[in-house]
C-alpha cells in the first residue's frame, strides 16, 4: 500500500490532468450513446456543450447591441434598472433606436405644454396619477375601488416567484400606491405586507376551492371578509403566455406552506385544466362574475388573452341587454410573459396585446359600453411611451409583470421555469432566495413605479393634457411599412378611442374610493422630505 501511494505522490499534477482526460475520452468512445459530438469528438466536444450552455449570456453581455435584444434589450433593462435605484436614467447624444421601423411610436407633443398651476396635487407630488375610472362604480358594487397608481403588478404566483420576490414586490407597491395582482396561486403572507390586492384565480381556483378541487364561494367571501386589502377579484380565462393551455403543478414542488395557501394535498399533482368547471359559456361566465360582486361586494373583472372574436361580440352583447358582466377588462398579449409555456403557443398562439386590444376595444365601443368597464393592458407596457400608447387606444391601467421583477434585480437569465433563477425572483431554492435584500428591493420596486408615474405625466404635459386618460388617438403616431410611412393609431386602427370622463387631479385626489391607504397630506410630506434630500429626480 505504502510502494502505491509513494507512486502515486510522484505523480506530476500535469500527469493527473492526462490521466483525467484519458479517462473522459474512454467513456465518451465507448460508453457514451446518447451525445453524438462527444462520441465523435472526445474531449472537444465538450467545449461546444459548454459554450452553448452559457450563450445566452455571452449574447446578453458580449455579442447583442444595445437594441437588439429580446424580450427587452439592454436599453429597456438599463432604464428599468435606473428608475428603480433612482438614479439618473437619461441617456446622451440623441437616440440610437431606428425611428423608421415598423411600429415605432411617436408622441405628437402640444407647441404649449400643460402648465401645472399650485391647487394641483402634481404641484407638491409629481408621482401621484390614479385610474380616471371606479371599478365597480357603474354596476354599484359595495365597494368600488380607484386605483391610486395606473401602473401596478401583474398576476404572478407565489410559488412563481420566491417568497422574497413577493414580498418585496408587496412592500414596493404599499410604498407606491400600487396594487399587488395576486396570481392564481392565491393569497400568500406574503401579499399582506401593505399594498393594496386583487385577488386572481384561473382554473384551479387555488385558495378557493374545496377538496374535489371545484370553485367554493364560501371560501373567497371568508377570504375577503379576513383579509381587507383585497379591493378586487380578477377571473383568468386565458394568459398570455400558453392561452386555453391548462398545467400541471407537480406533486415534488408543494410544500406545507403551499399546500396551504393553494388548499391542494400535500405531496400529490394538481391539475390546472384548460376549462373552467365554475360555469359554462360566455353568459355562464356573466352570471359567475355577478355571483362573486354580488356575495363579496368587490368589483371583478375578467383577464384573457385575445384570438377569435366572436366570443367578444357575444360578451358585449350580453352585457348590454342585461346590464351586468366585468367591471374591468385585462387584455394580456400573445407575446407570453412570465409563465413557462411551449414555444408554440409563446410564438403563435394569441394576439400581440398591440392588435388584440385594438380587436377588443372596437368590439365594446360599438357596443357604446367602454364607459362601463376599466381596461387594463398588459404585455411590455411597463415603459412610459408605451403606456401612452396604450391610453391613446383607451387603456385605464397598465399592468407589469416581468418590468417589475427587473425592478427587484432579475437580469433575464430566462430560467423562470428551470427553478434556477440567478437572481432568486423566480424560484424556490432557498439559498437563491437569500441573495434578495427585502427592505432594499422594495425600495427600488417603488421607485420603479414612482418614477415610471412622473416620467408618463411628463410625456402628458408634453401633450398639453392633465390626465394619460385625455390621450386621443390622434396623439400617436406610428411607422408602418408601406409608402404611407407614418399613420396616426386612428388610421392604423380604424377607430377612436370613446372620451374618459375627467375633472381634475383634484377631483381624484378627493375621491372616496381612492385606494392604497393614500393621504394627499402624507404623501406631499414624503416628496418634500425625498426633494430635501435630493431625491426627486427631473
Amino acid at each position: 500500500m505504502e510502494s502505491i501511494l509513494s507512486f502515486l505522490s510522484q505523480v506530476p499534477w500535469w500527469g493527473w490532468v492526462l490521466i483525467f482526460l484519458a479517462l473522459v475520452a474512454i467513456r465518451d468512445i465507448f460508453f457514451n450513446k446518447h451525445h453524438t459530438i462527444s462520441h465523435n469528438f472526445p474531449i472537444i466536444g465538450h467545449i461546444r456543450y459548454m459554450l452553448e450552455s452559457i450563450g445566452p449570456e455571452l449574447r446578453q453581455y458580449i455579442v447583442a447591441n444595445n437594441r437588439e435584444e429580446l424580450p427587452f434589450n439592454r436599453i429597456e433593462r438599463g432604464w428599468i434598472y435606473a428608475s428603480a435605484k433612482n438614479e439618473n436614467n437619461y441617456e446622451g447624444f440623441g437616440t440610437d433606436r431606428d425611428i423608421y421601423e415598423p411600429n415605432y411610436i411617436f408622441i405628437n407633443n402640444a407647441m404649449l405644454p400643460f402648465k401645472v398651476e399650485k391647487d394641483n396635487p402634481n404641484y407638491k407630488n409629481p408621482y401621484f396619477l390614479p385610474c380616471a375610472k371606479v371599478m365597480g362604480s357603474y354596476h354599484k358594487r359595495r365597494r368600488p375601488y380607484r386605483p391610486t397608481s395606473v401602473i401596478n403588478v401583474s398576476a404572478m404566483s407565489f410559488g412563481s416567484l420566491s417568497a422574497r420576490a413577493v414580498e418585496s414586490l408587496n412592500r414596493g407597491c404599499a410604498l407606491a400606491y400600487a396594487y399587488h395582482n395576486t396570481g392564481e396561486g392565491g393569497l400568500s403572507p406574503y401579499h399582506k405586507t401593505g399594498a393594496d390586492v386583487v385577488f386572481h384565480f384561473g382554473t384551479g381556483y387555488f385558495g378557493v376551492r374545496d377538496e374535489q378541487g371545484n370553485f367554493s364561494m364560501e371560501k373567497i367571501v371568508k377570504l375577503v371578509n379576513e383579509n381587507p386589502q383585497v379591493r378586487a377579484i380578477e377571473v383568468k380565462l386565458s394568459q398570455g403566455a400558453k392561452p386555453g393551455k391548462g398545467g400541471v403543478l407537480p406533486g415534488s414542488k408543494i410544500t406545507q406552506e403551499i399546500a396551504d395557501i393553494r388548499h391542494v394535498p400535500l405531496g400529490k399533482d394538481v391539475l390546472s385544466p384548460p376549462n373552467h368547471s365554475a360555469f359554462e359559456g360566455v353568459k355562464g361566465m356573466v352570471e359567475f362574475v355577478e355571483s362573486i360582486a354580488e356575495a363579496t361586494g368587490l368589483p371583478v373583472g375578467i383577464k384573457s388573452a385575445v384570438g377569435r372574436l366572436g366570443e367578444w361580440e357575444q360578451l358585449a352583447k350580453i352585457m348590454k341587454e342585461t346590464g351586468k358582466g366585468p367591471d374591468f377588462i385585462t387584455i394580456d398579449g400573445g407575446e407570453g410573459g412570465t409563465g413557462a409555456s411551449p414555444p408554440s403557443f409563446a410564438d403563435h398562439v394569441s394576439l400581440p396585446w398591440l392588435f388584440g386590444f385594438a380587436e377588443v376595444y372596437k368590439i365594446f365601443k360599438k357596443h357604446e359600453m367602454c364607459d362601463r368597464i376599466v381596461f387594463i393592458g398588459s404585455g411590455k407596457l411597463g415603459f412610459p411611451a408605451k403606456a401612452a400608447m396604450a391610453f391613446s387606444m383607451g387603456a385605464d391601467l397598465i399592468n407589469v409583470a416581468r418590468e417589475a421583477m427587473m425592478s427587484i434585480g432579475c437580469i433575464q437569465a430566462q430560467q423562470c421555469h428551470t427553478n434556477k433563477c440567478p437572481s432568486g425572483v423566480a424560484t424556490q431554492n432557498k439559498w437563491l432566495q437569500r441573495g434578495i435584500n427585502i427592505e432594499d428591493k422594495s425600495v427600488r420596486a417603488h421607485f420603479y413605479f414612482k418614477n415610471f408615474c412622473k416620467e408618463l405625466l411628463e410625456m402628458t404635459h408634453a401633450c398639453g393634457y392633465e390626465h394619460p386618460c385625455q390621450f386621443t388617438m390622434d396623439d400617436v403616431d406610428l411607422t408602418v411599412g408601406d409608402k404611407n410611412l407614418i399613420k396616426t393609431l386612428s388610421q392604423s386602427f380604424m377607430y377612436h378611442k370613446c372620451a374618459v370622463p375627467f375633472e381634475s387631479m383634484k377631483a381624484l385626489s378627493n375621491c372616496q374610493y381612492l385606494g392604497g391607504n393614500y393621504h394627499e397630506k402624507e404623501a406631499k410630506k414624503e416628496v418634500k422630505a425625498m426633494r430635501k434630500e435630493n431625491k426627486v429626480r427631473y
